[in-house]
């Protein structure tokens, strides 16, 4: 049986080795995008704060905006924050994922939010291998390479490990260490073998976790799991028309987010941040998993008239945010962050020093034969 779990193994992963590195190397870079990203620019995240300061209410903060952006710019969103040195985050509309970063005690504009080139090469190389589809869920040659390619890793990491399993004490001693002292083939057997297990556990969770943005029917059967369904009710022909009607809507009074802040901040007493759409609000808890409470209010007053806590969300609203957060290794915050980086390391050296090892065992017999 070990014959042919060597074999699987082996001839899954020559075709596919290197698109396995290039995954994994890319998906290493982005783990800590957010973070090199706000150190790069700490003046967009960040503001000095001084005993005394206090916020400017939303209304405030959105005339100040308006006076520093253009008239043709249309506010969606406004982000509070629940750090007292953090920046609010405007959102307009067609601006895309970029945000304005203000100060929240002055008003002041800092700048845009930015992605740098290197890390949206990295993004379009790990989920498309530079063939971006045309449009949101749209295939293309990259992302079906890309699901493919994934899908014969997790063979290739399961057939790993059963050929891992050692028969004996000693041969289990072997198997976790590495050894630096015998060559370099004894090396890089050794890193294959011994990192190799340490990384697989890692590596089968992003990879499941991201087959769920690759095929419509493993996103299905994943979320089928969680006894979730994917399908989306049918709007009715009424609300159709309803909603082909709100083309022009009348103009938002923003002192209403006066007043539902300033009951938020009764209610809760730490948050990550609170943001601000003229439908709802939205109170970001502390943490790394996405979860969030979603409050109603009336648009003219500003009463709050109903709060939906994250506990009570239906379990298909919350699956998107869970794999994502086993994906990208955020759940557990910058412990996860390294763990998960170091494994999408070695994920991507492991195909490399196997190409390595097959080749030296290839090249052995025609030597022999020589002499």
């Amino acid at each position: 049986m070990n014959k042919v779990f060597r074999k699987i193994h082996l001839w899954l992963s020559v075709p596919v080795g290197l698109i396995i590195t290039v995954i994994c190397l890319t998906g290493a870079a982005l783990v800590f995008e957010r973070d090199i990203t706000e150190s790069l620019d700490p003046e967009l995240y960040k503001v000095t704060y001084t005993d005394g300061n206090a916020p400017l209410p939303p209304s405030e903060l959105v005339a100040a905006i308006r006076r520093q952006v253009p008239d043709s710019l249309e506010l969606l969103s406004l982000q509070l924050p629940g750090e007292r040195d953090g920046v609010c985050m405007a959102t307009f509309k067609g601006t895309g994922k970029r945000s304005l970063s203000v100060n929240p005690y002055t008003g002041e504009v800092n700048g845009w939010t930015k992605s740098y080139p290197f890390f949206q090469t990295m993004r379009k190389l790990h989920r498309w291998l530079m063939d971006p589809p045309a449009y949101k869920g749209a295939k293309s040659a990259g992302k079906v390479i890309v699901g493919v390619t994934t899908l014969v890793m997790v063979v290739i990491l399961v057939s790993g490990v059963a050929i891992w399993v050692p028969r004996t004490r000693k041969a289990l001693k072997n198997r976790l260490l590495v050894s630096c002292t015998k060559g370099w083939r004894r090396f890089w057997y050794d890193s294959h073998v011994s990192l190799g297990i340490y990384a697989t556990l890692f590596l089968l969770v992003m990879a499941l976790t991201g087959l769920t943005w690759s095929f419509q029917w493993y996103r299905t059967a994943a979320y089928g799991l969680f006894g979730v369904s994917t399908a989306r009710p049918a709007m009715s022909a009424p609300q159709q028309r309803g909603k082909e009607k709100q083309d022009k809507k009348p103009e938002f009074d923003y002192a209403v987010w006066d007043a539902v802040v300033s009951e938020l901040q009764v209610r809760y007493s730490s948050y990550a941040s609170i943001s601000l759409t003229a439908g709802k609000a939205q109170v970001n808890k502390p943490g790394n998993m996405r979860s969030s409470d979603t409050a109603a209010f009336d648009a003219r007053t500003g009463e709050i008239t109903s709060v939906t806590a994250y506990d009570d969300i239906p379990r298909a609203q919350k699956m998107k945010g869970w794999f994502y957060a086993f994906h990208t290794g955020s759940w557990g915050g910058m412990t996860t962050k390294a763990l998960y980086f170091l494994a999408a390391f070695i994920g991507g050296i492991l195909p490399l020093s196997g190409y390595y090892l097959w080749l030296k065992k290839k090249r052995r017999p025609s030597r022999k034969k020589e002499l």
